[in-house]
């Protein structure tokens, strides 16, 4: 039987692939049938090394490449470099997110008694590093002269709004829309722009904040309709599916891997 979970032998990019989500992305997409390697991107080098012996140990091809995507000129550089090490790039994720390397510590005060420094610390990775990201590799795919696939992680904060997150909200509900636009340009070469919206995800950062407060954790699953956290294994296999050439008919939709979280407020 024909895998229809087929990569056509794009490379992937993943970015913010160090852990959680992104690590387990980037280990479906180096794993897929016919997949052309994965370069593994994280801010911190040694998460995204670690990342990419595991593709390697599990028979795929994978390089780490440390990078920020709020840095332009960075994110050109690392698609330079990803495409004269393994190929132009076929298949991006943006997946790096939440407040990026750097966060300010003040991000937790209600927005408007700050002010854009600290809202960059938001907008500069989940909306600027998308757009970073896509521009870099549009043209790889252009030269490709084949099937590409533009996949961005999104929220439902940015679909539905969460209170005092005002700011992180904005800028995953912007990076949707972006994607909106490019899949409208780029459809005409093949190339397909889609989201995936997630909830409540078993992250490290999400592991250590809920730890030992099973109240909390309760508090929260009330808001599902399927009462669990999601896994890195939910959001991926979405993403693999929408880098294959099962999707090649869909283009410019979000996606969301939330548990019901929607249907259940």
């Amino acid at each position: 039987m024909t895998d229809i979970l087929n990569l056509g032998g794009r490379v992937s990019l993943v970015t913010g692939a160090g852990q959680g989500v992104g690590r387990q992305i980037a280990l479906h997409l180096g794993g897929a049938t016919n997949s052309g390697g994965v370069v593994v991107n994280d801010y911190v080098l040694e998460r995204a090394e670690a990342v990419a012996e595991e593709v390697r140990a599990a028979g795929g091809k994978a390089i780490a490449l440390q990078c920020d995507v709020s840095d332009t000129a960075a994110v050109r550089a690392m698609a330079e470099e990803a495409k004269g090490k393994l190929g132009p790039i076929g298949v991006l994720v943006n997946n790096a997110g939440n407040a990026g390397a750097n966060p300010s510590p003040e991000l937790r005060k209600p927005f408007w008694e700050t002010g854009p420094d600290v809202w960059q610390s938001f907008i500069g990775v989940n909306f600027y590093g998308v757009m970073n990201c896509t521009a870099a590799v549009i043209p790889h795919m252009l030269e490709r002269q084949a099937p590409g696939r533009i996949i961005t992680i999104i929220s439902d904060a940015g679909r539905w709004g969460d209170a005092n997150m005002e700011i992180y909200a904005a800028s995953k509900a912007g990076a949707a829309g972006f994607m909106r636009s490019v899949a409208r340009t780029l459809g005409r070469h093949g190339i397909t722009a889609n989201s995936i919206a997630i909830a409540l995800t078993a992250t490290p950062a999400v592991q250590r904040t809920l730890e030992g407060d099973q109240e909390r954790l309760k508090r929260q699953l009330e808001k599902y309709i399927i009462r669990r956290p999601g896994q890195p294994d939910d959001v991926a296999n979405m993403a693999l599916f929408l880098a294959s050439d099962a999707s090649s008919w869909i283009s410019g939709q979000v996606y969301p891997v939330n548990g019901g979280f929607t249907l259940a407020l």
